[in-house]
């Protein structure tokens, strides 16, 4: 019977990450993305996307540990000035790679398979951090998170808005659940939701899976659950090339060194930023920010500032070569 119950559970959790894989082609998932269009456009739709899945996440982690569904708590850690380093080496790595580590996979589900190169550098980067920043090992913090200590009454407060948001959307498209969920695959708005709660309902089936964290565990010689995991992974996988061809942004782009070193690099960089902090933006954003953790938002703030300095250097950059040149 316990096997049975497993092997659901695993079956849904890979349903999940299918569906995951699906929308973030669809999903402001990018934190790169995001920045480039608050500073080329004046626009905040793609990072209050992001800033509205983190809250999704927060409501649902609160309900999760009311009806006592959180069997382990992801843990908080002290703001120190490591954590702004490796927030800095985040953002400069993703500027590199033109895509951060979630974006970097709905970039290879669009066949650009240069991408496929930011894992690896990412866990060139999780073995060499130690030899060269030799890093302090990060302080947990001894309180939990506010987050469950809010009342009862939060709870309620917190599905009746969920229950509001559909109703909303159903009548205002006066459309069925199977057509909401259709169309919200479409609306890259919507699709960002989708993600932060089909990544909840995967944090509570299998606990934590995603590869940056399979890579970290790698790079410390654990292959803990090794196996299901890069299930998960190929699950991931499976619907981001999905996602990709049916919402027609499938390239198949020719592969070149310069592509291929470039994507390397940024993915080191990224793993260098992501054991400082710790964490990489995928957990920043859907674990650390939802649980109103400190150095998570502080960290996903200069991460953003780094990338939109870096945007502006090679702007500038730019600028002056001409000047130079004559």
């Amino acid at each position: 019977m316990d096997i049975m119950i497993r092997g659901l559970a695993f079956a849904a959790a890979a349903c999940c990450a299918a569906v995951m894989g699906f929308a973030t082609q669809r999903g402001a998932t990018c934190t790169v993305a995001a920045v480039d269009q608050v500073v080329s456009e004046r626009k905040f739709n793609r990072l209050v996307a992001l800033v509205e899945a983190s809250l999704w996440v927060s409501a649902g982690l609160l309900v999760a540990h009311r009806l006592g569904w959180l069997v382990q708590v992801p843990a908080g850690y002290a703001l120190t000035a490591q954590t702004f380093a490796g927030a800095a080496l985040l953002g400069l790595g993703a500027f590199v790679n033109r895509a951060c580590v979630f974006g970097a996979i709905a970039r290879f589900g669009s066949g650009e398979w240069a991408y496929a190169a930011t894992p690896v550098g990412f866990y060139v980067g999780c073995l060499t951090v130690g030899p060269l920043f030799a890093p302090s090992h990060p302080a947990r913090l001894a309180a939990g998170s506010i987050v469950f200590s809010a009342p009862l009454a939060a709870s309620w407060i917190v599905a009746a808005a969920v229950a509001w948001r559909i109703g909303a959307a159903l009548t205002q498209r006066k459309a069925s659940l199977r057509a909401l969920v259709t169309e919200s695959l479409r609306s890259p708005h919507a699709a960002t939701t989708v993600i932060g709660v089909a990544f909840l309902a995967l944090m509570l089936l299998v606990g934590a899976w995603a590869y940056t964290d399979v890579l970290v565990e790698l790079a410390r010689g654990s292959t803990r659950g090794l196996t299901a995991r890069l299930l998960l992974g190929a699950c991931l996988l499976v619907g981001t090339v999905a996602g990709g061809w049916t919402a027609s942004s499938w390239r198949g782009a020719h592969v070149d060194i310069a592509a291929l070193l470039r994507c390397l690099v940024g993915g080191a960089l990224m793993g260098w930023g992501s054991l400082l902090i710790p964490g990489s933006n995928d957990g920043l954003i859907l674990v650390g920010m939802p649980l109103l953790l400190p150095y998570a938002w502080v960290a996903f703030v200069t991460m953003c500032a780094a990338i939109g300095a870096a945007r502006w250097a090679r702007a500038r950059w730019a600028a002056c070569r001409p000047f130079a040149s004559s």
